[in-house]
């Protein structure tokens, strides 16, 4: 459209209706009706992995920029849209939110639809900063009856419990040493994550001040606004992006705490176009369980590819695209190498956060989890900014 103010004559107005209201605990079958906070590409993927769920409905979309409304409506024609999120929010027939924008905005979002009674599907990384992530908490222990479920997928995957049954089994023995790695490339002149500024990307077309949330003033910039992921204010880099799904998994299986100590180091090596945040990357956690988790990540070279080996005692615990043991025959001179067989079901992670909204239990991937992740993250950015190790101070719970 050629203006914010004729998307809201034609659209915002005229289509955002109000679906009737829904009240007390939904049915084992009940059909939940969700929204849409940030209709990019993921919050679209999402909407997809939604509308192929059984008693599942998108029924709204909110975000800054019309032509993603747009792109929502003619995806979604029955779903209502809006440029304010907040109005998104008062709609009473809504019984959940997915939120799926920029990292910086996520306490927001988050604290707003905990407020507003919506459950709350959040995507990675939780929280932005350790003060969002105090803030969501506060939100959330006012929250009791709402179901949060944060969005690492793999917490809800066959190889978590195919993890999970060799450690029960007592296979792997004491663990000292997680060692995860993240690599990507592209083509020659692709950067990764850079996308193309469109000439609709207007001042008059995107909410400016509604991006930068309560990140720095700046005049509007398309670039920023589009690719974000590129600065500080509002990424965390591919920290955020890909280390907390990493972590995220073990965390879980494990049960592990917020790291006592975490160290970053690394630069921009490669892509030399603007962007502040790292392409090259080393991160060591240590843990409070006593054990070292690093984790090294590239985007120069695609060879190593994504995969953790977690070194136990008695056993290895290898997972890439398949999760398997392999036995350490010093102390397990008869044990035998096993693959993890355990199918993912389509969509289940959604489907589990849409199970619990029915049931009341807790979610794969609850609340209190992606807040470990989050502050683990959080450390691992500042480390690198202040260019030493920071430390967790569990009584002040505050990064030093």
């Amino acid at each position: 459209m050629d203006s914010r103010r004729k998307f809201i004559g034609t659209m915002a107005t005229g289509l955002a209706t109000t679906l009737a209201s829904s009240t007390g605990v939904l049915g084992a079958n009940s059909r939940v009706h969700l929204g849409v906070i940030g209709a990019g590409a993921r919050g679209i993927e999402l909407a997809h992995q939604v509308a192929a769920c059984p008693n599942a409905t998108v029924a709204a979309f909110a975000d800054i920029y019309t032509k993603r409304l747009e792109d929502a409506k003619e995806l979604f024609p029955a779903a209502a849209v809006y440029l304010d999120s907040r109005r998104l929010l008062e709609d009473s027939g809504l019984d959940a939110v997915l939120i799926a924008t920029p990292q910086h905005l996520h306490g927001e979002h988050f604290v707003n639809s905990l407020d507003a009674g919506k459950h709350v599907y959040q995507e990675k990384t939780m929280a932005f900063t350790l003060e969002q992530a105090k803030s969501m908490r506060a939100a959330y222990l006012k929250s009791p009856r709402l179901t949060v479920q944060i969005g690492h997928q793999s917490c809800s995957s066959g190889q978590m419990r195919d993890a999970l049954s060799f450690f029960d089994s007592g296979q792997v023995g004491k663990v000292t040493a997680i060692h995860m790695h993240m690599y990507r490339n592209t083509p020659h002149g692709k950067p990764l994550w850079s996308r193309p500024v469109y000439p609709d990307m207007t001042a008059e077309n995107i909410l400016w001040r509604a991006f930068l949330g309560d990140a720095p003033q700046r005049d509007f910039d398309p670039h920023r606004y589009l690719n974000w992921r590129f600065f500080w204010d509002y990424s965390g880099g591919n920290v955020h992006e890909s280390m907390c799904q990493q972590l995220a998994f073990w965390y879980q299986a494990l049960n592990l705490q917020i790291p006592q100590a975490v160290t970053m180091t690394g630069g921009l090596y490669l892509w030399k176009d603007g962007r502040e945040v790292p392409d090259t990357m080393n991160v060591a956690l240590e843990q409070p369980e006593e054990m070292l988790i690093s984790w090294k990540s590239g985007f120069g070279n695609n060879q190593p590819g994504v995969a953790e080996e977690v070194l136990g005692t008695d056993g290895t615990i290898l997972k890439g695209q398949t999760i398997r043991y392999a036995p350490q025959k010093v102390n397990r001179p008869s044990g035998l190498d096993l693959v993890g067989k355990t199918i993912t079901a389509p969509a289940a992670h959604l489907r589990d956060f849409l199970d619990c909204i029915r049931s009341g239990k807790e979610p794969n991937c609850p609340f209190e989890l992606g807040y470990r992740v989050s502050i683990a993250c959080r450390m691992a950015v500042e480390s690198f900014l202040q260019r030493r190790t920071v430390r967790w101070d569990a009584q002040k719970e505050a990064i030093v």
